[in-house]
Parts: structure tokens; sequence; C-alpha cells
């Protein structure tokens, strides 16, 4: 088995490896030097970033593209039981690991920072992984989504900081057990897993109680969840973040500055430090914060930390400017939560208050759009028009009576400039009708809404939008 591996990864198998999570486990096994195969529905850029890391990539799921020498089948909570390489893994005393399995093993023995909260994971854990890189830490990272800088969503680095992204959805977060963990905050969501905020609460006090003895958690003073969350807590050391005047990392100003912002902070010690973030958006400016206390709490200076910060210039498709064509921007964003959308649209307001702003919004989720549909339909209002395409299913089965109108109707009822697109090849053109130099555009959600931007890009510079 190759130096530094857990046992039973040397040959894993991962189904659904083109995934964000999925892949970044991947890669780092390969990097540590693992004979690395998988398996996904399509070909994609990940898939091909795999393969440049000598990992093995079939497309589709077929019982064959299972060896019968693998070591362990890796899956996520997404992959069915009739999988036909999950079930060929049975027939072949295969042990499957889950994906959360895997990544707390590759944590082991390292200074884990793990990220968690309903929202901005990914965000912060790649500020972390940046910030840290830019001291010369060569942190070890796995993030739900690509940096701008360096490019990956995962990497195996020779320092002993190992930072990950913590997911609640499916309480596969409950694995790890972190030297600091980050609470950004607490709402209700992934309705598919979690019946009410009081189970969501009980799975957040359980992820905090793994962390490690002499351990911190730096959790938001702001946000009502996390200090909810806070106030059921004992027995673990708390490093609170934000603009409330008991927090402990306060922040004291926040100037926009275009596409970037300014953040004065004061530390426990009465410290202030006033360094760059360079994305908009106040909720970005605090997930910056969270880094910065979360960086302190592994013993690195506040002072070499604030200035670093400013070296992460952005994740993919959290607000990801895409290009500009006709003068018309487009940028990619995430959110699909309406706190998230809210946030992105406010930011987007704040950074350019005299731009148009339109959205190209898909749902992500039927159960999602079930519970939080009037709120996604009141979150669009902020924007000046909006298209809205069907649900994105993901893994999720349709729900009857559950369909984007929901979130239309809402959206309308608040008096907002809502249309209904059935058809996503019809995107591009319908923007080009509405898109005047100065607008923005957002494509917004989880889902393949991102492969909109280049098809609207190139439809607005004058050519024909290739949607094979």
């Amino acid at each position: 088995m190759a130096a530094g591996l857990p046992p039973a990864m040397d040959r894993p198998h991962f189904i659904g490896i083109g995934g964000a999570g999925m892949s970044g486990i991947a890669k780092i096994l390969a990097q540590r030097g693992a004979e690395v195969a998988g398996s996904d529905a399509r070909d994609s850029a990940t898939a091909r970033a795999l393969r440049t890391f000598g990992v093995t990539v079939h497309i589709g799921h077929e019982a064959d593209h299972l060896a019968a020498d693998a070591s362990c089948v890796v899956v996520s909570s997404a992959i069915r039981p009739d999988n036909p390489e999950l079930v060929r893994a049975a027939e072949l005393g295969i042990p499957v690991v889950h994906r959360s399995d895997a990544l707390a093993s590759l944590m082991t023995g390292e200074r884990a920072i793990a990220v968690a909260g309903t929202h901005g994971k990914t965000t912060t854990t790649s500020m972390l992984a940046v910030t840290l890189g830019s001291l010369g830490l060569d942190p070890s990272y796995a993030i739900g989504g690509d940096l701008d800088e360096p490019g990956s969503n995962a990497r195996h680095g020779a320092g002993r900081i190992f930072v990950a992204e913590a997911d609640e959805s499916d309480r596969s977060f409950h694995k790890y057990a972190p030297e600091v963990a980050i609470v950004l905050n607490v709402e209700l969501d992934h309705h598919a897993n979690y019946a009410s905020l009081e189970e969501i609460y009980d799975s957040f006090q359980t992820f905090a109680g793994k962390i490690v003895p002499g351990g911190t958690l730096v959790i938001s003073a702001d946000h009502p969840g996390a200090r909810e969350l806070t106030r059921r807590l004992d027995g673990v050391r708390v490093v609170t973040y934000g603009e409330a005047a008991d927090a402990d990392v306060r922040v004291t100003d926040i100037t926009p500055q275009g596409l970037k912002s300014e953040v004065t902070v004061v530390l426990a010690d009465g410290t202030e430090l006033t360094f760059a973030v360079s994305v908009p958006g106040r909720h970005y400016a605090l997930n910056a914060v969270a880094a910065l206390a979360a960086g302190v709490a592994v013993d690195i200076p506040a002072t070499e930390l604030a200035p670093a910060l400013a070296s992460y210039t952005g994740v993919k498709r959290r607000l990801q400017l895409k290009g500009e064509a006709a003068g018309v921007q487009v940028i990619d964003s995430y959110a699909h939560h309406p706190t998230e959308m809210t946030a992105d649209l406010e930011a987007i307001r704040g950074s350019a208050t005299d731009a148009r702003i339109l959205v190209v919004f898909q749902p992500h989720l039927f159960s999602r759009t079930q519970e939080l549909g009037i709120e996604m339909g009141a979150a669009l209002g902020l924007a000046d028009a909006s298209l809205v395409l069907d649900v994105y299913p993901a893994r999720e089965d349709p729900i009857p009576g559950v369909t984007s109108a929901l979130i239309i109707d809402a959206a309308r009822a608040a008096g907002a400039d809502v249309t209904h697109v059935v058809d996503k090849a019809d995107i591009p053109e319908a923007v080009a009708g509405m898109a005047k130099p100065g607008d923005l555009v957002l494509t917004m959600g989880a889902g393949d809404v991102t492969d909109l931007g280049p098809l609207i890009l190139d439809r607005l510079g004058g050519a024909e939008p290739d949607t094979k």
C-alpha cells in the first residue's frame, strides 16, 4: 500500500466520481499514491481533470466498470441502492465506504479545520485554503467547488493543516473530529433529511461535540440560529465573530469598494486590523472574518492572516464573473436557498448600484421548492427581472404539485417581473431580448444553469450559441 493511505483505500472505486465532494477525495487519494478509479453519468471538465491525476474515469454506470480487485467502493448519499456498480460490489464482497468516512480517514492525524453552516461553507473553506497556502503552510484541502486560484477543489499538501467543507445535508459531518470547527449559520434546509429546525440544532450540536479536546468552535455572533446553537452547547471552547457588540472577534466596519470590500475587526485583546476582501458583499466579508478566527485558533498570528486573506480571488460559481459581451456582464451564482439568493442579489446591488439586474434562476430540488418556494419568489423581487426554469431534480423524484410555478406565483404576488421559461435552450435568446448595455445577468442555482453563462455571452456577442 502507498505511504500515507488509510486502510483499504489503496485501490478505491468511486461511484459518481464527478461530484464536487467525491472528486476532491479522489484527487487527494491519487496524490497520495492510490490507484483510483470511478464512474460518472456523463463526461465533464471534472472527469477530464481527474484523468490528469492518473484516475481512471468510466462514463455511465455499469457493473463491469468495477474492477474485481477494488479495495473498496466509495459512495455519497446520492447513490441509489440499485446502482449496478453498487449491486456488483455486494456480489463481490467489496466493502462500501461513505464519502464522509473516506474524508474523515484522510484527516486523521492532521490539524483539521472543518467548515459547517447552511450557507457559505465553500467560500470560507476556499478562503482558508488560499490564505494558508499564500503563507507557505501548504495545507491539504477538500472543497465543494473549484477555486479560481489554484484552480482545484482539493489538494494533498505537505503541511499539517487540513481544511475541509463539512456537509450537514445528510449528517455526514458527524464523522469528523476537527481541531477547529466553524459554524457560519444554522437554518432549516435539506428537507428530505430534516423534519424540523429542532433536528437541525441537534445535528449541529452533535457536530460541535466531535471537536477534539482542547479544540475550538468558531461561530457567528450575528446569526440567530448560530446564537441559539451556542446557547445549547456545553464544554466546548467557543470563539464568536461578527458585528454583534459581544463578539470575540468584532467587526466594526465593512466598506464596499466596487467588487471588493474593506473590513475592520477588533480582536479579543483589543488589536484592531483592517484588511481587504477581494469579493463583494457583507456575507463574504463575514466569511473572511470566520476564516481569520479559525486561523488564529490553529496558532497563526492574526497580523499575518489578515493581509493574506486578500490573496483569495473567488471560487467558481460564487458570484463568478463569466465574461462581458455587448456591455453586459454575466455572473454565475450557486445560490439556491432564499437566504443565499438574497445575499448574492444584495451584494451585486451594493456593488453596482446603477446597473439593472437580470436573473436566470433554476430551482434546485423538489423538496426545497416545496418548503421554500414562496421565500425564493420573494428573493427574486430584488432583481429587476427574472427568467425562471423548471425545477432541477438532482437526486430526487418529482413531488406531485411541486413546480417552479410556486416560485413564480410568489414572485408575481410581490410585484416582481418574472417569466417562466420551459426550455433551457431558449434562455440565451430570451436574455438577448431583455439585456441592455450596463446590465448584469446572474445565472443562479445549484443545477446545470451554470452551463448557460457562456451561451448567453455568445448570443450577446452575436454568435449562435452551441446548445449541444
